[in-house]
């Protein structure tokens, strides 16, 4: 009987591998290329001439689209219907946050990351804690750090969903999400915390297996 179960279990495993595995090339075919829009980079952030990494510590002057408070910068291309999926690079990082914000996000002052202020963010605290900023706040339990985090926002569906990229996994969906207006996408690479956290966030090219 236990052998029985064991085997049920690895096939049941191999199963839904492959479920796992098929629902994340479907949304991979909606992929985009995002780059960073310098113009709303919080002072102190360092991106890559290319527009596709972001790192804390500079210091640039303020302008009326730039973040004030929150360390995050937007990508230059939003999407007003259909849907669209882009995929970033999280190795070596403690804190990150990661998703997509409404065009009119208040960008000055203290920011609240909710559903209701335009927000739909996952981010990671202390290297260790894994949170949906919903209403209110999901705690997230993952088997294992992601690497790689996929981001996919779907209109007809209203939905935005993220997923660990090298385990296919889903680790999170908003649902209901009320697009009025279009949505970009919204990074945070966190502050250095004396350099454990210096790593870059990197906007990767889809690889689709």
């Amino acid at each position: 009987v236990l052998n029985f179960l064991i085997c049920f279990h690895e096939t049941l495993s191999k199963e839904m591998k492959k479920l796992l595995e098929a629902e994340l090339k479907r949304v991979q075919q909606y992929a985009v290329d995002v780059t960073l829009d310098p113009d709303t980079a919080h002072s102190e952030l360092i991106l890559s001439d290319d527009g596709k990494q972001v790192n804390y510590g500079d210091n640039l002057p303020d302008n009326p689209e730039r973040f004030s408070k929150c360390a995050c910068v937007l990508g230059e291309q939003s999407f007003s219907s259909g849907r669209f999926y882009f995929e970033v690079q999280v190795k070596g990082k403690t804190d990150w946050d990661l998703g997509v914000a409404r065009e009119s996000i208040n960008r000055k002052g203290s920011i609240t990351l909710s559903p209701q202020t335009g927000y739909w963010i996952i981010w990671l605290r202390n290297g260790n804690e894994y949170k949906a900023l919903a209403v209110p706040p999901v705690l997230l339990s993952l088997k294992s750090p992601p690497q790689k985090v996929g981001v996919f926002v779907d209109y007809e569906e209203v939905l935005v969903s993220f997923y660990d990229v090298d385990t296919a996994a889903l680790i999170y969906s908003f649902t209901g999400c009320s697009f009025t207006e279009k949505p970009f996408p919204y990074f945070n690479p966190g502050l250095n915390d004396g350099g454990k956290n210096s790593a870059p966030l990197i906007i990767s090219p889809v690889r689709v297996n």
